[in-house]
């Protein structure tokens, strides 16, 4: 009970233990019924017990129970182990599953594999009674696909994992200048042309090396669908990424006319194979405008969300500044510079997801020169573009690079594969504190909650997303979950000894993480230049 990740808000142990047995059924409510599926599709995997279907009555001393309970919050939920069995209740559906994750772990490690491997285990749980409810209702994940495409099971398996660790946003960078990875039945080129890209750097961009093989790969629309249904029945929502008007390389070369056609010779374009800020973006023109307009009509019926991310982010104005085409738009519009023309680009995109019932999320630079109202800032360049977005009243996602970009480097030594960026270590992550202390608490209910990034550049197989990923995925997790004390004030030593069990359970999972005392030899890439960055990262 004491190697729960992320930590309860409450645990009060009892005395003595549920057994699981072959006559051990799982009765559910209605409305908790997707949860029982996939709860008891993972134990009788994991135990080879039958655990038939109960009809809630007559429940035995080693049932399990799900069920809502009035008065909870729709994540929250309730975990009774005692001599009438397990009783799990939430307020919604989502509050179940994630009591049915904690039940889970109650289990031991064994419970996440996929066989028994040991027909005559005891499977108990504990008597104990437990509640518990996340800090925040936007607890993320992003994962770029972009960079180097991870296949759809891939996907998949990262939703199992994130729903194990309570986590329930799963944005989805779809699109860069070195791929775009879904389809567009309207535009086919931007797969057919867009998702593969000749070679690839391997290593950071200073690095001589290359693989010199075609890299790519994109998702069909029944693919995202899917994986929509997929991350639903866990009760993660899928927030999809449509990056403009920087990153957009993919889109330029496979439709050449969303380019700065007067500067630059865009038919020349190909899909980017190297990484870095590209000068190559789109060009502010009503054919741009009507070709994303397109794009994200298609983006809408597939993705259900509240918001979907349009990127905003790193946009170099070169091109705007040397375009006939640009500067004439300045001047229609009455704009002061290249700067209010990147605004006035995202106002738009702004004003029509609004019009269809959404809202716009884009990174911090879509501050730069005015926001609408309704939407709402991913702050990754350090706390300042949240404080600022959540003090001018826009719901903020604090994402700082400073602190939970996992796909900076875990540790300071040689052997750390493809060292990137600042030194972040599972300490350091399980010290993140989301909401900046400069915030008054009214301006602080506009921090939605906080997401790790993994930008996979140098991921160029699971193996190393999983490395970047792990452990520090799981100090992230209870950070977006539990309510902790002050960053200095929280108890590392108490988390390690909880993440004895939990290396258990991600060794059960499959899962490739950093072991806590380095990397393995076939985790490591020597003579694979990086980029550290040394010292500790600059402040807020």
């Amino acid at each position: 009970m004491s190697d729960l990740i992320p930590a309860p808000r409450s645990t009060t142990p009892g005395g003595g233990e549920v057994r699981l047995t072959p006559d051990s059924r799982l009765h559910a409510d209605a409305p908790a019924e997707g949860v029982a599926r996939l709860l008891g599709a993972a134990l009788r995997q994991a135990t080879g017990l039958p655990l038939r279907e109960g009809d809630g009555t007559g429940a035995g001393e080693g049932d399990i129970r799900l069920g809502l309970r009035a008065g909870l919050g729709p994540e929250e939920y309730r975990l009774v182990s005692g001599p009438d069995g397990v009783l799990v209740e939430g307020g919604g559906a989502a509050g179940v599953l994630w009591g049915a994750q904690t039940l889970r772990q109650l289990l031991g490690p064994d419970a996440y594999r996929r066989a028994p491997v040991r027909r005559d285990r005891v499977w108990a749980v504990p008597h104990v009674t437990i509640e518990d409810a996340p800090r925040f209702r936007w607890r993320g994940l992003m994962l770029d696909v972009a960079r180097h495409f991870m296949p759809k099971d891939g996907v998949l398996r990262y939703l199992d994992l994130m729903a194990a660790h309570k986590l329930n946003v799963f944005h989805f960078h779809l699109t860069d200048d070195q791929g775009w990875r879904v389809e567009i039945r309207r535009h086919p080129r931007l797969t057919g042309t867009g998702s593969w890209r000749a070679r690839t750097k391997t290593g950071h961009r200073a690095s001589p090396l290359w693989e010199d093989k075609p890299h790519g790969g994109y998702y069909t629309q029944d693919d995202i669908r899917e994986i929509v249904a997929y991350a639903a029945e866990r009760h993660i929502t899928v927030v999809p990424e449509i990056d403009v008007p920087g990153h957009s390389q993919a889109a330029i070369a496979a439709y050449p006319e969303l380019g700065n056609t007067d500067v630059v010779d865009t038919t020349a374009l190909s899909v980017w194979d190297t990484w870095g800020v590209n000068p190559n973006v789109l060009a502010p023109t009503d054919t741009t405008l009507r070709f994303y307009e397109g794009v994200l009509e298609e983006v809408l019926e597939l993705f259900p969300s509240e918001f979907v991310h349009i990127g905003g982010d790193e946009c170099p104005k070169d091109q705007w500044r040397r375009s006939a085409t640009a500067q004439a738009r300045i001047r229609e519009l009455g704009l002061a510079d290249e700067d209010a023309l990147q605004s006035w680009f995202i106002g738009r995109f702004d004003a029509w997801l609004t019009a269809r019932g959404r809202r716009l999320i884009g990174w911090d630079e879509i501050l730069e020169g005015g926001l609408a109202k309704g939407a709402a800032v991913s702050s990754w360049r350090g706390y300042a573009g949240g404080i600022a977005a959540a003090r001018a009243g826009h719901d903020v996602v604090m994402c700082p690079e400073q602190q939970v970009y996992l796909d900076h480097r875990q540790a300071p030594g040689p052997e750390e594969p493809v060292p990137i960026g600042w030194v972040r270590t599972l300490e350091d992550v399980y010290r993140f504190e989301p909401v900046p202390p400069e915030l008054t608490p009214e301006e602080a209910r506009h921090v939605l909650g906080t997401q790790a990034n993994l930008w996979t550049e140098v991921m160029e197989d699971q193996g190393r997303v999983d490395y970047q990923a792990f452990p520090r995925l799981a100090a992230f997790a209870e950070v977006a979950w539990s309510a902790l004390p002050a960053p200095e004030e929280r108890d590392f030593a108490a988390f390690e000894r909880r993440m004895t069990a939990h290396y258990r359970r991600l060794d059960a999972l499959g899962v490739a993480y950093r072991p806590p005392s380095g990397p393995l030899p076939w985790q490591q890439r020597p003579g694979v230049l990086g980029r550290p960055a040394d010292g500790p990262p600059p402040g807020r």
